[in-house]
């Protein structure tokens, strides 16, 4: 009984330290993460939203919505030009001009009707665009899925905000702002993680970076594995005897 015991012990640690996506090397501190951030979300961040919700009418979370949304035309504009994008750049840089001014400040989104495309990239999309294509799984604290590559964008970014602010105090209340807006506009969404998955990590885990392959146009990692098999090698694997049980692995 005693080995029984230990063999299992040995067998869910060798589970535990094995990457479940070739992507996720970092996977046990991930979940580690992962599991601080939803403690955090469902007794601070989620109450917080839903009082949000209530006491704010919608027009007033739409503006502060598009307010924070202009901010990242800024970002975009700055990105895009960096990336060699002139036509993006110019379309931020004039979907910002026209909503800081026409829209108040970006509090109303004048420039998607007239036609300006909200297409949004980020330092992470920069650091992509010049060779940092492959990049691990990472959940930041409090911000949630990343890379490492997105990761060290964001952080670099939010470094650079309080130059933009009057103050820190400033940059700091608004991002406490920011966050409660955005986690409200993601009411239900828990819901259907919950619903929809036994392991809510590897949910967004793997939908997380499939989008992020798609936005950056390119293959996920668990597609590459698959198109990476040798078929003529299975064909040529002599047949089993269909009365003998396969073998299981383990």
């Amino acid at each position: 009984m005693k080995r029984l015991l230990a063999s299992c012990c040995l067998l869910l640690a060798a589970c535990a330290g094995t990457p479940s996506h070739p992507q996720d090397p970092l996977e046990p501190m991930n979940r580690a993460v992962y599991r601080f951030n939803d403690v955090a979300d469902r007794n601070v961040l989620k109450p917080v939203a839903k009082a949000y919700r209530a006491v704010t009418p919608q027009p007033v979370r739409t503006g502060v919505g598009n307010f924070f949304d202009n901010l990242r035309d800024v970002y975009s504009a700055a990105n895009n030009a960096v990336q060699g994008k002139g036509e993006n750049a110019l379309n931020d840089v004039l979907r910002v001009s026209f909503n800081s001014t026409f829209g108040l400040l970006g509090l109303i989104d004048v420039a998607t009707p007239m036609g300006l495309k909200n297409n949004k990239t980020t330092l992470g999309d920069t650091f992509a665009h010049y060779g940092w294509q492959n990049s691990s799984y990472l959940v930041l604290p409090l911000l949630g899925p990343s890379t490492v590559r997105d990761g060290t964008g964001t952080l670099l970014t939010i470094a650079g905000e309080p130059s933009i602010y009057h103050s820190n105090g400033d940059a700091n209340a608004a991002r406490v702002l920011n966050a409660i807006n955005t986690r409200e506009k993601l009411l239900g969404l828990d819901d259907v993680v919950d619903g929809a998955a036994l392991d809510g990590y590897s949910y967004i885990r793997d939908g997380f970076l499939q989008i992020r392959a798609h936005q950056l146009n390119q293959t996920p990692a668990k597609q590459q594995e698959e198109d990476d098999i040798d078929i003529d090698q299975l064909v040529d694997e002599p047949a089993q005897d269909a009365s003998a049980p396969a073998a299981v692995k383990p």
